[in-house]
């Protein structure tokens, strides 16, 4: 064979398990202070991998926010302010006794005029308690 990817003594990760969070509209229409100006016509997506030492729930719930933020910071490079709909999927791997943790985070980046709402947290992030 030409090419090794993976060094034969490495073991690969398995997947443990795998949580998705369809695409949900965060801020509601009837809202008065929120002006939408702009929407981005294609979706902004990041993957994040974090190396966990203690699997627990608040280290996946910290991983989603996390991947949140990251995304939020992408889409201001782009001169919008909030994320219109949003999605995740979370996905957690073993090797041996590491753990990793990757996050797919996907949001429809908005403009939006006037004072802004407080950030809702993201969404669903009880789907995370039935992982561990």
């Amino acid at each position: 064979m030409l090419f090794k990817f993976r060094r034969q003594w490495e073991a690969p990760w398995e997947v443990v398990d795998s949580r998705t969070v369809s695409p949900v509209c965060m801020y509601i229409d009837d809202e008065d202070t929120l002006d939408i100006v702009a929407v981005s016509d294609t979706d902004t997506r990041g993957t994040y991998v974090f190396d966990v030492k203690n699997l627990n729930r608040t280290a996946l719930r910290n991983a989603v926010v996390f991947s949140r933020q990251q995304l939020i910071q992408e889409i201001e490079k782009k001169d919008f302010n909030i994320l219109m709909l949003e999605s995740w999927r979370l996905t957690i791997f073993r090797r041996g006794k590491s753990h990793r943790v990757e996050v797919q985070y996907a949001g429809k980046g908005a403009q939006a005029l006037g004072k802004l709402p407080h950030l809702p947290p993201p969404p669903f992030m009880d789907v995370l308690h039935e992982v561990l």
